[in-house]
């Protein structure tokens, strides 16, 4: 067990390292294009800001959270997601008071006991954004340019926007109702989850993740039916800008996501090639959290972006780029008298910005430059006893396997020439 990383949780090795800057720098360069700013929040939080903010007949609350008691007696909860973390974040620190929209973006790991599968993980990470303080559908449409903004540009091509609005508390319990009458004939069929969320939240029967009951689902009276005016005028907003904005979508009225907070606006985007759990991204907006958790009514929207299943889908249609893992200068010392030199000029050049290496176990020169090889060092700096008796070292172009003596003193001023020439 010491040497095994606990199930459903993944080291990120140097090689891998790479991919995920890429993704991460094309997340911060959009959130950039658009103002929205980082912040970040405590990967634990008070368990009742989730069962508060999710919701209690949640799958997330009820079955996955890593919920514990700490030394003074307090329930905390490792973050199953950031939204209600940002929200927590947003009132204590009286972020109302700014001018709206406040505009934020997230990066980190989040945790859920789940049963992992390709792309999903216990220990998982996301990419989430929020804008607070904006009512109308215009927000919501710059949200989901954003996400649409940042899949596209790492490549993927056959993006699906499905989109809904799960209405608000004037316009659900109509559509409660009829959930109910709908539902409740076939009731003894359903699952055990089903069974118990019947009185308590009808709305979740749309999300259950068995088959027959999503069956039974896809004949569930739609809540586009019930939806209140004002409801029905933000819907339609946004469906207007959308298409203005020449985003394709698809209406999908039983599209209700996972996270009891949502309110009118709901929307997916699945990316096929991943076959079924083909969501790359989800959010919408949430109206009710902010009062809910204990500050002042104040509207809000989001999504968040598994990185994992992003990650998978960029690398299974071979969409990243080359990257350079190649150092500048590989410092090569026969023998060990000219090791306290060769430490120096390669300490020298790395206080110049060059990435430097150099032979720590004193290996044979063929040994050393094999390493440089490996590392695909674009100069090799020799210090032979020879030429540093000469007060010379032997500077190899890797690329054309040209030599030439250098004085020693000239190093570092040659070497930075030489290695800018070179970019």
């Amino acid at each position: 067990m010491l040497t095994t990383a606990p199930r459903g949780t993944k080291d990120i090795l140097p090689r891998d390292v790479e991919a995920w800057r890429y993704l991460e720098r094309t997340m911060r360069e959009i959130c950039a294009q658009y103002g929205y700013l980082e912040i970040r929040t405590p990967v634990f939080e008070h368990t009742e800001l989730f069962l508060r903010g999710i919701g209690e007949t949640t799958d997330v609350v009820e079955k996955e959270m890593y919920t514990f008691t700490d030394r003074g007696e307090r329930s905390l909860t490792l973050r199953p997601e950031n939204t209600a973390s940002a929200v927590r974040s947003y009132v204590e620190n009286k972020m109302y008071a700014d001018p709206a929209p406040t505009k934020l973006f997230y990066i980190g790991p989040m945790f859920r006991y789940d049963r992992p599968q390709a792309g999903r993980y216990r220990q998982f990470h996301q990419f989430g954004v929020e804008a607070l303080g904006v009512e109308g559908p215009n927000i919501d449409a710059e949200i989901i340019l954003l996400a649409v903004q940042i899949l596209q540009t790492l490549g993927l091509k056959d993006l699906k926007l499905k989109v809904n609005s799960v209405g608000c508390p004037k316009c659900r319990p109509l559509h409660r109702e009829k959930l109910q009458e709908y539902f409740r004939p076939h009731l003894g069929e359903m699952c055990k989850d089903c069974q118990s969320r019947f009185d308590r939240n009808p709305l979740r029967l749309l999300d259950c993740k068995n088959p027959h009951d999503q069956e039974l689902a896809a004949g569930a009276p739609s809540l586009e039916e019930c939806l209140c005016e004002e409801c029905k005028a933000h819907f339609e907003g946004l469906k207007e800008l959308l298409t203005a904005a020449g985003v394709d979508y698809v209406v999908d009225h039983n599209l209700v996501r996972g996270l009891d907070y949502y309110t009118k606006t709901a929307f997916e985007i699945q990316y096929a090639p991943l076959g079924a759990q083909s969501a790359v991204c989800g959010g919408g907006r949430y109206d009710g959290l902010i009062e809910e958790i204990g500050g002042p009514a104040t509207p809000g929207i989001g999504f968040a972006m598994g990185m994992e299943r992003v990650l998978l889908a960029i690398e299974s249609q071979n969409l990243l780029p080359q990257f350079d893992n190649s150092i500048d200068v590989f410092v090569v010392c026969p023998g060990s008298a000219n090791f306290t030199l060769a430490f120096k000029e390669a300490i020298a050049l790395r206080r110049e910005g060059l990435k430097v290496e150099f032979d720590f176990l004193g290996r044979s020169m063929k040994a050393q430059m094999k390493q440089a090889n490996r590392l695909a060092a674009k100069y090799v700096l020799i210090l032979g006893e020879d030429e540093v008796a000469r007060g010379c070292a032997v500077l190899r172009n890797m690329s054309t396997s040209e030599q030439t003596e250098i004085p020693i003193q000239d190093i570092t001023s040659i070497l930075k020439t030489e290695v800018q020439s070179h970019e």
